[in-house]
């Protein structure tokens, strides 16, 4: 072990000097150590803390009026003491940041953020019309918490809540905010996430422009509200999360609907539905009545004698042209029978001519055709004589 440490406090010698950024968590002066003073030098996004040494004049030149909460940057050098296994930093010179250089190193960080897309509008996420379950991180008995409790209750009774309570300030702050933001968004019952704490100095809003934490709510499945002091309070977290409430009152007006609001405009829609469905059947009915005032709905026989009249009629035109074709045929067949009986024998029997003929039906043309004795048929208009030759005539 006795190795072990001696190469790690080579190692560690070996970084030389450094320039480190914090926040002072504890300033400790003791009497008796040459002018030493002991600090604590917490990193404002995580849970790590170094102590300091520096002497007393170190911090008359860089920092004379230096509190507890105070962000310093340090030109240090890290040791490490074997014995005791542990590393702390020997500074040499303490920049107290003042408000301005604050600033500009938000201002600083915000183009960084932006540029990267962390203010894209497009990549923000809508808040649920009723959220299920509602989280809140916020500080214990603060007015925030009470403000965001009471109103969103108020509009909205059945509202349910899982409260996380953190620092809102100091060095501890971020850290508690990132772990207490964890443990929401994994929570899948949680459907909106509410960072919510009351007004205060440019200071005492740094934990919410943190960098760690701006990222961890970009990264969040969680829609995250941000309800950080009063309207002209601008952290960066306002830029980063889906939704910017001016107050935590604005934020419980934003995260549920207003139940008399949303019962009003039931009872409206309904009204509405109402109106729309006996204008609706008002129409029908009136065209219903139009239908039946109708004379064929009014009268339905109407159309029976209509067809009747028609059924008459065409029996009528049908009866006309059977008899007209009758006639015409009549008159036809007297024609061709006159025509007929012109070319008929018929027509010279009527003038007093017979046909003779023979036995075996030869119609006799010559007086040499039979003999005395022949039997004879002779047929005249009207009816037949049979006849037997007696003698015969060549002239």
């Amino acid at each position: 072990m006795r190795v072990v440490s001696q190469k790690i406090g080579a190692w560690i010698t070996k970084l030389g000097w450094v320039w480190v950024d914090g926040q002072v968590a504890q300033i400790n002066r003791r009497s008796g150590s040459r002018g030493l003073i002991f600090m604590t030098v917490r990193d404002p996004a995580a849970n790590l803390s170094l102590t300091v040494t520096t002497s007393e004049d170190v911090l008359e030149a860089g920092a004379p009026e230096l509190a507890e909460g105070d962000r310093v940057t340090l030109h240090a050098k890290p040791e490490f003491y074997p014995a005791r296994g542990t590393l702390s930093l020997r500074a040499d010179e303490i920049r107290q940041v003042g408000l301005g250089e604050l600033l500009l190193r938000l201002e600083r960080l915000k183009k960084l953020l932006e540029a990267e897309g962390l203010f894209d509008r497009r990549r923000k996420r809508p808040l649920p019309f009723l959220p299920n379950r509602i989280g809140l991180i916020t500080g214990q008995n603060t007015a925030a918490e009470r403000d965001v409790l009471m109103n969103v209750r108020r509009r909205w009774p059945g509202a349910e809540f899982r409260v996380a309570h953190v620092a809102v300030q100091g060095p501890s702050a971020v850290s508690q905010i990132l772990g207490a933001l964890k443990v929401l968004d994994e929570d899948e019952s949680v459907d909106v996430i509410v960072i919510a704490r009351g007004g205060g100095s440019v200071e005492d809003l740094l934990p919410f422009s943190d960098e760690a934490l701006c990222r961890a709510v970009f990264a969040a499945r969680t829609p995250v509200v941000s309800a950080i002091g009063h309207d002209p309070d601008t952290p960066l977290l306002d830029y980063v999360s889906d939704f910017r409430a001016s107050t935590p009152t604005d934020a419980a007006k934003r995260i549920v609907p207003d139940l008399a609001d949303e019962i009003d405009r039931i009872s409206e829609a309904r009204h509405r539905l109402d109106r729309a469905i006996l204008t609706k059947i008002d129409r029908e009915r009136q065209r219903i009545d139009a239908w039946r005032s109708r004379p064929v709905l009014a009268r339905p026989e109407t159309l029976v004698e209509q067809r009747a009249d028609e059924v008459t009629a065409l029996r009528d035109r049908a009866v006309r042209s059977l008899e007209h074709r009758v006639r015409r045929a009549d008159d036809e067949l007297r024609h061709t029978l006159a025509r007929l009986r012109a070319l008929s024998p018929l027509a010279t029997l009527q003038r007093g001519y017979a046909i003779v003929q023979r036995g075996d039906g030869h119609v006799v043309r010559a007086a040499g055709e039979v003999g005395a004795g022949d039997p004879l048929r002779i047929r005249v208009a009207e009816g037949g004589i049979t006849a037997v030759v007696t003698a015969g005539d060549d002239a």
